[in-house]
């Protein structure tokens, strides 16, 4: 097993959820039924500063000071997307897996979990660029296209830690259980959200 075998084999394994998490009906639900500029740049900032908010408490109780790095690195990046987005960004109620990626505690755990959200967030950023471009707003769209370009660096960046961290099949199941738990945590929040709305989320392609 390796980094990017377990980020292949999640899309697979999770294929409906990624296709509803990348659907216009996954904006309607991030922004509340609310599907204007302001309400998806929001969004944005309100993950980025919750993955922020993660990382942070993970920094000072990480055991490698490589994958300590890392976190740093990224809580750091998320913290730019956010300004980067909206402005005057602030986290409000955060987003369901996030509570999932919080409850992580070993290197392996946490790493599969990042995975897990990159591949969502990749998601959701591929379809925000579609929201910009549809709204007849080429800066907004080039804006959620750096975006995109660098949550995949990103990704690439958590694939990487897992090759170095994960040296057994166990850390290697570790990793791919939070992945799993995060991903899951992501589509109970979107399938809820629309059921709430009165909207069928099985009938969303």
């Amino acid at each position: 097993m390796n980094g990017a075998d377990l980020a292949a084999e999640l899309r697979d394994e999770h294929e409906t959820a990624f296709s509803r998490l990348g659907s216009s009906k996954a904006m309607y639900a991030l922004t509340g039924g609310e599907m204007d500029g302001d309400r998806v740049r929001a969004a944005a900032a309100t993950d980025a500063l919750a993955l922020a908010a993660t990382l942070d408490t993970w920094i000072e109780n990480t055991d490698s000071g490589a994958t300590a790095d890392l976190f740093a690195d990224l809580a750091e990046d998320a913290r730019g997307h956010a300004a980067a987005v909206a402005e005057d960004p602030e986290l409000d109620e955060q987003p369901r897996l996030y509570d999932a990626l919080s409850g992580l505690d070993s290197a392996p755990a946490r790493l599969g979990g990042l995975l897990g959200r990159y591949l969502v967030a990749g998601e959701h950023a591929g379809q925000m660029v579609g929201f910009f471009v549809g709204d007849a707003d080429p800066m907004a769209a080039d804006d959620f296209r750096d975006l995109r370009s660098a949550l995949e660096a990103e990704r690439d960046r958590v694939v990487d830690a897992l090759d170095a961290e994960c040296a057994s099949e166990a850390e290697w199941e570790r990793a791919r259980g939070a992945a799993d738990a995060v991903i899951e945590a992501a589509y109970a929040d979107y399938v809820e959200t629309l059921e709430s709305m009165g909207i069928k989320p099985k009938n969303v392609c």
